[in-house]
């Protein structure tokens, strides 16, 4: 069964802790990383008695469950109608494009969002994100059992600016700026059954009450097990690294139409950023001051459930 792990500041201490319905069971020892708990935390996990004091969940600051020192390790493009959206063609599955964020973005679930004032196209993108169990160092081939690498998953939202992620053609500037990704509220430790399932979870956003994004996790193009096994071939991961998986369709970015790009590929660099970045700033899509973020992953059974991102955006 799916165990909830937080991490947590409760009077000015760190800690972790597991969830249940009665609130968060604190663990004895403060691990300094989800590599540290995972890799030496088992044993602990899974003696947290069911009658040991708990702590409100409310009255902690949620931290994000993902510590600094992993490896952030994102997908682009893995939906087909996101690619639609982004001006590519869904119809083609093309290759597995991946990219790094940097570690100090990660912020918790209930995280201020601060959009630094230069900044203007502030993007939401919601993702499902797989968390390494242990030590990969070399080619594995592709897993049949998901569990023989993965501890679970946690949600995340690769929040992104637009107009220096695209006029600049590369991901990691755009999307690394401090607080531009939440994570958690939970680490789900899941079994082979479970995590055998991943594809029912529905990933849902909205914004100020008005829905954005709603799809399930089925509907990556590629999926987990062969997505461990392309990284593997090329670079370490250890427990605790997190892999994003991709947006689904709903965010602000919209590419134009065919006809504008062409037209567009004849202006000089400058005019045509200046023109993208004045054309997407009509859309009322993209984030602003004071706007709420509120995420969900959860099956429609409730029998999985990642929990709830609350983040409200501020300018610095």
């Amino acid at each position: 069964m799916a165990r909830k792990v937080v991490r947590y500041r409760h009077q000015g201490e760190l800690g972790w802790g597991i969830v249940d319905a009665h609130g968060v069971r604190p663990l004895a020892t403060a691990y300094t990383s989800t590599r540290e708990l995972l890799e030496h935390g088992e044993a602990e996990l899974r003696a947290v008695a069911s009658d040991a004091p708990t702590l409100r969940e409310r009255e902690l600051e949620l931290l994000s469950p993902i510590t600094e020192k992993q490896q952030l390790i994102f997908q682009a493009t893995n939906y087909r109608d996101h690619k639609r959206e982004a001006g590519l063609d869904p119809d083609s599955a093309g290759p597995n494009i991946v990219f790094r964020k940097a570690s100090s973005a990660i912020c918790g679930a209930r995280s201020d969002v601060v959009r630094p004032a230069r900044v203007l196209l502030l993007d939401y993108e919601l993702e499902l994100g797989l968390v390494i169990g242990r030590s990969i160092t070399g080619p594995i081939g592709r897993p049949s059992e998901l569990a023989d690498f993965l501890a679970g998953v946690v949600m995340l939202n690769d929040l992104s600016a637009r107009d220096i992620q695209v006029p600049e053609g590369q991901f990691f500037k755009g999307k690394s700026f401090r607080t531009f990704c939440p994570i958690g509220p939970y680490l789900c430790l899941l079994d082979a059954h479970e995590l055998a399932r991943l594809g029912e979870l529905r990933l849902t956003l909205f914004v100020n009450g008005e829905k954005r994004q709603d799809a399930l996790a089925s509907e990556m193009i590629h999926k987990p097990a062969d997505t461990i096994a392309e990284l593997a071939e090329v670079m370490d991961m250890f427990a605790g690294d997190l892999i994003a998986t991709g947006t689904p369709a709903g965010v602000a970015l919209r590419a134009p139409r065919q006809p504008l790009r062409t037209l567009a590929s004849l202006l000089p660099e400058h005019v045509k950023w200046k023109l993208f970045i004045e054309g997407q700033q009509k859309s009322p899509r993209y984030l602003k001051a004071g706007d709420l973020i509120e995420a969900r992953i959860r099956d429609d059974q409730g029998r999985l459930d990642l929990g709830l991102q609350q983040n409200r955006v501020v300018v610095g």
